[in-house]
């Protein structure tokens, strides 16, 4: 499976995501930030991307002014769609947790549910092949860089699987100013597969050979 992941800037439209589907055959599924879908007319239009072009789709979108997780297959169906689960860390994470498609348990954590994830993936029974991680805006601090590739790493080892994030290039955590862009993937044992620091350059990971493919 080869996955494209990309760290765009926020828009109303969907034009980077689809610039970047266009410019890079042969891939089957596409990671874009929690929030790229910008309202449901864009997340409309990622349902017919998705199905005119044959690739699963990985992203969150905004509803009522709130981020709602969702994964859209490659027909233009959305097969994941939920509330994001509220911070209190009392909470445990909302279900689904996972989908099972294309012979493929894929696990979904939205941005910040990466602090639960931990904890609470020990209620899906099934393994996991890969987890993926729509995060909105870059870490606000290098401790905050640190601690979610740290909590990155332990889910993959703790679940033994694939874990695959990336947040928007622009834009920072409640406006304070300070955006540390990141994309990573951590592979099953733990270690990076890589892991992206204010490189906002499109990757493609081949989850079969494990190569990483940086589209400049």
């Amino acid at each position: 499976m080869r996955i494209l992941i990309g760290q765009p800037i926020h828009e109303k439209q969907i034009e980077q995501m689809k610039e970047a589907i266009k410019a890079n055959d042969r891939i089957d599924l596409v990671l874009y930030p929690e929030g790229y879908l910008s309202d449901e007319k864009a997340l409309e239009e990622a349902c017919k991307v998705a199905k005119d072009y044959k690739v699963t789709i990985v992203s969150s979108y905004r509803k009522d002014n709130k981020d709602r997780a969702v994964i859209i297959s490659c027909d233009g169906k959305k097969i994941i769609e939920r509330a994001k689960t509220i911070p209190d860390e009392n909470v445990e994470l909302y279900d689904p947790l996972t989908v099972n498609y294309n012979n493929n348990t894929i696990g979904y954590i939205l941005c910040m549910e990466i602090l639960k994830a931990r904890r609470d993936l020990k209620r899906v029974e099934e393994k996991i092949d890969f987890i993926v991680h729509p995060i909105g805006v870059g870490m606000f601090s290098e401790e905050q860089f640190e601690q979610w590739v740290r909590e990155a790493k332990a889910i993959a080892q703790t679940y033994k699987t694939i874990v695959i994030g990336t947040s928007h290039a622009d834009g920072s955590y409640r406006n304070c100013g300070v955006s540390i862009p990141i994309s990573y993937c951590i592979e099953n044992n733990g270690e990076p597969i890589f892991i992206s620091k204010s490189d906002t350059r499109t990757r493609i990971v081949d989850l079969n050979t494990r190569k990483v493919e940086i589209i400049e």
